[in-house]
């Protein structure tokens, strides 16, 4: 009866205990069942991304590119194309440059400065018909010849004068092979940008770099400094050299026991690596009794003080 009377009392719950035993479940079922709620509504909301995002890719798939079929020049894609198709022409242009009389070159030459079959002929046939070139000007009045091809030549024509004929009534015409350049002989250290683009194959770039080469040097001691102009071919240099001279020579000196490193170093023929133990040794030793001194300088060979003596003094 005891036994009875004990499960009795253990298992009978109070109003408090029902209460927490009902608190208690209804937590638990909301912990197990929330998580499935979110997820189902992820999967959904994914699912319905993938699918759009699947869907739009297959019709990107199956989507045809349709060939441009406007020619009206006003149109910016066929504008595009045309501008192009000249940037092409242009980089498949070839040709070796020389310098030529356009009245003396042969068919073959043409098709050597890069010329096409029909502008040679209609060349050959104005010279056949007695035609002559005067002046590298004339070349544009040739039909067919595109202004990016006069462009390119017009700096390697060279026309020699016309010859001379002496006409008497009893004697036969004898014409005179001599001819006068057209080109005028330009002192080096005194001509300026426009007397070196007179030139021969010599452009505005081209001079500027010449002068501003002697301007740094101070002055030129010789033709043969012209060669080492930055970018300059040395094919046209050997063109243009017979038409250079010497006369005026006035060399801006550097004094060598005065100058400092960055003064020596600013000179193109003296770079740091002599600059600076030129005026160590100076330091040290006291300054130079005369410029062939600076021969004792180990960075200076004979090769660099031939280069660099004219430019000093102390």
């Amino acid at each position: 009866m005891k036994w009875k009377e004990f499960i009795s009392d253990y298992l009978k719950f109070t109003r408090k205990d029902r209460i927490g035993l009902l608190v208690i479940t209804g937590m638990s079922l909301i912990i197990f069942f929330l998580p499935k709620l979110f997820s189902g509504s992820s999967h959904s909301k994914t699912s319905v991304a993938d699918t759009a995002w699947i869907s739009t890719m297959k019709r990107l798939e199956q989507k045809e590119i349709k060939p441009i079929e406007k020619t009206d020049a006003t149109d910016e894609s066929y504008a595009y194309q045309y501008d192009r198709s000249k940037e092409t022409y242009a980089s498949k242009m070839q040709g070796e440059l020389f310098f030529f009389d356009p009245n003396k070159l042969s068919a073959t030459e043409w098709k050597k400065l890069g010329l096409r079959d029909k502008t040679i002929n209609t060349i050959e046939n104005y010279l056949n018909k007695g035609g002559h070139f005067r002046k590298p000007e004339d070349l544009q009045k040739v039909y067919g010849l595109r202004s990016n091809e006069y462009e390119r030549l017009a700096q390697y024509v060279k026309i020699e004068s016309a010859p001379v004929v002496n006409v008497n009534k009893n004697e036969k015409e004898i014409p005179n092979e001599s001819f006068t350049s057209r080109y005028s002989v330009i002192d080096i250290n005194a001509a300026d940008t426009s007397a070196f683009i007179s030139l021969p194959g010599i452009g505005s770039r081209l001079a500027a770099r010449i002068v501003n080469f002697r301007d740094k040097l101070g002055g030129f001691y010789s033709v043969m400094q012209i060669g080492e102009t930055f970018g300059l071919p040395d094919s046209t240099f050997q063109e243009i050299k017979q038409y250079l001279k010497l006369e005026n020579v006035f060399i801006k000196k550097i004094n060598i026991n005065t100058a400092t490193v960055d003064e020596l170093k600013a000179h193109p023929y003296i770079k740091w690596s002599i600059a600076n133990p030129i005026v160590a040794y100076r330091n040290e030793h006291g300054a130079f009794s005369n410029i062939e001194d600076i021969k004792k300088v180990m960075a200076v060979t004979d090769e660099i003080y031939n280069k660099i003596a004219p430019y000093l003094t102390k």
